[in-house]
């Protein structure tokens, strides 16, 4: 009998974090090009991390950047374990090690200067940080709680563009629905129907379809960011209760 797991199962298994962990021991363009498309997706809650840390812009922007570009050229993945395999918890770990040697060796070079630059916009990640509130918490949860946000953003990001490449008045309609993702549409449905020209039942089962929708898409970018299918659920659990912190 066969499994029906076994398709998925392949699948998972050329995302992005287990193609890079893959390749710990040896190189490939591929992993790099994966790496680097993580990091660039990822970089704001380093920023904002090492920001709520006590460093300066410009400090922050030099040792993310710097971080990333010693990252691509020098093999930082090679240093990830079964204890940090989460694409999130090695960076962490990762620039934390970074930074202490930095200010160990008083950095002498500008940032990217003649190395691996990620084309990162830092002024709108500074933009982003002066609107972020000035509650408690450590460094360490406030990173874990950008990174979550940062993740489900990229995923509404993504549904937003499924929508919008078909029918004009399906993308119309997926604006009028967006709010209800997240169960912050305070419109009765009924109202929403005719605004749509639609059906108050037929306005549910689009809102009941563009959630599962979401959540097929939460988890497919989470699984990039993991290494096992299993872990999944448990990160999911893990995201949800950095946000409500």
């Amino acid at each position: 009998m066969s499994n029906p797991q076994l398709p998925a199962a392949r699948v998972f298994h050329t995302t992005r974090w287990s193609l890079v962990a893959a390749a710990r021991e040896g190189e490939g363009e591929p992993a790099r090009a994966a790496l680097e498309e993580l990091c660039a997706a990822y970089w704001y809650p380093l920023y904002a991390y090492l920001r709520r840390r006590g460093n300066d812009a410009d400090e922050s922007a030099d040792l993310v950047q710097g971080f990333f570009a010693t990252l691509l050229e020098k093999g930082y993945v090679g240093q990830a374990d079964p204890e940090r395999g989460r694409f999130r918890g090695f960076l962490s770990v990762a620039l934390k090690h970074y930074a202490s040697k930095e200010r160990a060796k008083q950095r002498a070079q500008k940032r990217g200067g003649g190395r691996v630059h990620l084309p990162l916009d830092f002024d709108d990640g500074e933009r982003r940080y002066s609107l972020e509130p000035e509650a408690g918490g450590t460094p360490e949860s406030f990173y874990e709680r950008q990174w979550a946000l940062t993740l489900l953003d990229r995923v509404l990001e993504r549904l937003a563009a499924n929508q919008r490449a078909g029918r004009p008045a399906k993308a119309e309609r997926f604006e009028v629905l967006r709010p209800y993702l997240a169960g912050a549409g305070d419109v009765p449905y009924r109202d929403v129907g005719d605004q749509l020209a639609m059906s108050e039942t037929a306005v549910k089962v689009a809102v009941f379809r563009l959630r599962a929708r979401y959540r097929d898409m939460l988890r497919e970018e989470i699984a990039q960011t993991v290494e096992t299918e299993a872990e999944i659920d448990d990160e999911i659990r893990r995201l949800i209760d950095a946000v409500r912190t």
